[in-house]
């Protein structure tokens, strides 16, 4: 990993967190380099808790990602330039149940320190150790029509991770 990307401090990343999120988009990986699965996202948020920089990732429990991350201590979110933007979707709207994405051309995995899983082709990856997690439970909305989102009452876990690197392309 250190020999195509630098480390950073979570304080020198320049991107606008609200644009790298939600519109640029991330992949959310958990797993080891034998075996993960990523998934596309573009919910999430990213900011100090605990005295710790942390990201925060939303995943549905039917997701093929959701039992890695249920299953693994670290996460990775990857983010990646505009041109890699068809590879986000491929992994955004298939699953992994019927698409082994760790065979996507385009995508080749590195091995992070914690033993999780990043890729060569980011410009960008946050790397987590979960540190908490919870589900979204409807009787605490407090605006009701989000309740529309979850129209089969799928919501939501999101895990917090504490970001123990920060790592930018070289």
């Amino acid at each position: 990993m250190e020999q195509l990307f630098k480390k950073i401090r979570t304080e020198e990343i320049q991107d606008n967190v609200f644009k790298l999120i939600g519109k640029d988009w991330m992949l959310v990986t958990s797993g080891t380099p034998d075996n993960y699965n990523m998934m596309t996202a573009s919910w999430g948020a990213a900011g100090v808790l605990w005295r710790k920089p942390i990201a925060i990732t939303f995943v549905r429990p039917q997701r093929h990602t959701f039992g890695f991350l249920e299953k693994q201590p670290f996460f990775t979110l990857s983010f990646f330039p505009e041109e890699q933007r068809e590879l986000l979707n491929i992994c955004g709207t298939t699953s992994g149940r019927d698409l082994n994405k760790m065979n996507i051309d385009g995508l080749n995995a590195v091995e992070a320190p914690s033993g999780s899983v990043a890729f060569e082709e980011a410009r960008l990856v946050l790397e987590c150790r979960k540190i908490y997690f919870d589900d979204i439970r409807p009787e605490f909305f407090q605006v009701f029509d989000i309740e529309k989102i979850y129209p089969a009452k799928d919501y939501h876990r999101f895990y917090i991770g504490e970001i123990i690197q920060a790592w930018e392309k070289e």
